[in-house]
């Protein structure tokens, strides 16, 4: 019973580490759409801002045992090349 428990905190852990992800990548991805300038301060702050908290909860998260820290990598990778393309994008705008 102990490990059913230990298991769905970490599947819920990751779901929820995921559903955080997402929100951050809709937010790239309405910029991306709209080219909107990402060096607009603003949106510089929201998007580090969000970077840096949920790289906090993955941290957190690993050292609660709840994720591995490959897949937390994983997660922060996946935005930071969204990242990366739409810096790329707008400096070809």
């Amino acid at each position: 019973m102990a490990s059913d428990m230990v298991l769905d905190h970490k599947e819920r852990a990751n779901a929820l580490l995921k559903a955080d992800a997402d929100k951050i990548l809709k937010l790239i991805k309405v910029q991306m759409d709209n080219l909107t300038m990402p060096q607009c301060p603003l949106y510089e702050e929201v998007l580090d801002t969000q970077m840096f908290g949920l790289s906090r909860e993955i941290d957190f998260a690993v050292r609660l045992g709840l994720i591995e820290v490959k897949e937390g990598k994983a997660i922060l990778g996946e935005l930071e090349r969204e990242l990366s393309a739409l810096h790329e994008a707008s400096q070809r705008k």
